[in-house]
């Protein structure tokens, strides 16, 4: 059996090394292709069914808009014990040490345990003050309250979920990771207009169908990694602090902590300027824009991560002429398919607008803002490309420089500085300087480094 598995593990490196270039490209990304996009499901479906309340949708979905930084902060707490600590425990296994696995595993539900019991009661004391500072209305501020109250309490369960999930993939079970997606998200498809409507729980119901839905995905997590017969197993016995494993796990995971928590950052400095310079209709705007990029960045995400490994493999086995073969493909389909799917949003924007309402007065306003939000992404997709090229070879720095420079240097500060000069409008302006200026350094630093990166690996 071991015979077995090792053929196939030398197999698939071979196909890396081997493989035609495209196909082999669609083959390892369909998977978090598809992945990214049931996982973004609980927010679009919730958005689009919470939209569509008859006579208070607009309010309603703007509320439920405004809690986005609170999910996308929840979001990042998981991050660290899953992209933290997870590699960490991949490195162990394939040094043949399950216990160091295992106890790895052990602390980083100890540390969700905590952070989850943390958040909550952080966000249960100040929830509504906080609401208040990230955008709400005297209008709003109700929905937005009751969503996240019942949001709240599925905060472990969602942690488990988004935080353990990958230890499942770092034991290469990623159709068994992928399941744990689709459960809650197909789940919360089901669910969603059932609360909604049905029993008439309006944004409540949309709250308990998601934690209903995130606690099946967690349920299944759980229950695959308290499986003997993996290559880690979750132990009681190892659920418990270890100082050791706690520093290792969160200087890993320390990164994607803070590129996952800035979307909350960008979030709350969006909604306060379009509350402050517009009203709650900017806001809710703003809502619908956020789902419609989510429906491109998210398959771009899938498919890069997809093909990264590709580029990683071939760069460590020195093939840079299938190096550079992969990367200029996976640049000009992501630049490719950013700008198509830009470019359709720009032209019909009330078909994408009336998927999330039925309010004339909002769609109209989406249509006249999202060419203007969106225009960057015409050239963003470069970034999309160039980016992960650098994380695959191995360039973290000038990876980690590249999403700070758009979101904290650019991003934050023009939506702050630009209302000041343009009113309402200076909020939506913000983004595609932002988008530009980034994706045009972004492809500077790459012609600029690419050949040097690999002369220098070359040369050593």
């Amino acid at each position: 059996m071991n015979s077995e598995k090792s053929e196939i593990s030398s197999d698939r490196q071979q196909a890396l090394g081997t493989a035609p270039i495209t196909s082999l490209m669609f083959k390892m990304a369909v998977p978090g292709i598809i992945a990214q996009l049931i996982n973004i499901l609980y927010s679009i479906v919730d958005r689009i069914y919470i939209g569509h309340i008859q006579g208070v949708g607009s309010n309603a979905l703007t509320g439920v808009g405004l809690t986005f930084p609170v999910i996308t902060f929840v979001s990042a707490f998981a991050m660290i014990v899953g992209a933290g600590g997870a590699p960490l425990a991949a490195i162990a296994l394939g040094k043949k040490d399950r216990q160091k696995a295992e106890k790895i595993l052990g602390t980083g539900v100890f540390l969700l345990f905590s952070f989850a019991a943390a958040i909550m009661i952080c966000f249960y004391i100040w929830k509504r003050p906080l609401l208040m500072l990230f955008g709400a209305s005297e209008f709003t501020i109700d929905y937005a309250d009751s969503y996240l109250s019942i949001y709240l309490i599925g905060t472990l369960p969602v942690m488990l979920y988004l935080g353990l999930n990958q230890y499942i993939i770092a034991q290469g079970k990623s159709l068994t990771a992928m399941l744990s997606v689709g459960i809650g998200a197909v789940l919360n498809l089901i669910l969603d207009p059932v609360f909604i409507f049905v029993f008439d729980m309006n944004v409540k119901g949309a709250a308990i169908a998601t934690i209903i839905s995130q606690s099946a995905s967690a349920l299944w997590v759980v229950s695959t990694l308290i499986k003997k017969d993996t290559s880690m197993t979750l132990r009681k016995g190892l659920i418990r602090p270890s100082l050791e494993e706690i520093k290792q796990i969160v200087a890993l995971g320390v990164s994607p902590f803070i590129m996952a928590s800035t979307e909350s950052l960008i979030s709350i400095v969006i909604n306060r300027g379009l509350q402050n310079y517009g009203g709650d209709i900017y806001v809710g705007s703003f809502t619908i824009i956020q789902s419609i990029m989510q429906m491109i960045s998210a398959p771009v995400s899938g498919f890069t991560q997809g093909v990264q490994p590709i580029i990683s493999y071939n760069y460590g086995a020195d093939n840079y002429r299938r190096v550079r073969q992969t990367y200029r493909r996976m640049i000009g389909i992501t630049f490719g398919f950013v700008n198509l799917a830009t470019a359709l949003i720009m032209i019909f924007p009330k078909v994408f607008a009336g998927m999330f309402t039925n309010d004339e007065e909002l769609i109209s306003l989406v249509a006249r803002v999202i060419p203007v939000f969106m225009a960057g992404m015409l050239v963003f997709g470069l970034q999309n490309g160039i980016q992960p090229t650098f994380v695959a070879l191995g360039q973290a720095k000038i990876s980690l420089f590249i999403a700070v420079l758009r979101k904290i240097i650019l991003l934050i500060p023009l939506a702050i500085i630009f209302p000041h000069f343009f009113g309402v409008w200076g909020v939506y302006y913000a983004e595609p300087v932002s988008d530009i200026l980034s994706a045009a350094t972004a492809s500077t630093l790459f012609l600029i480094n690419i050949n040097k990166i690999l002369k220098k690996k070359e040369k050593s």
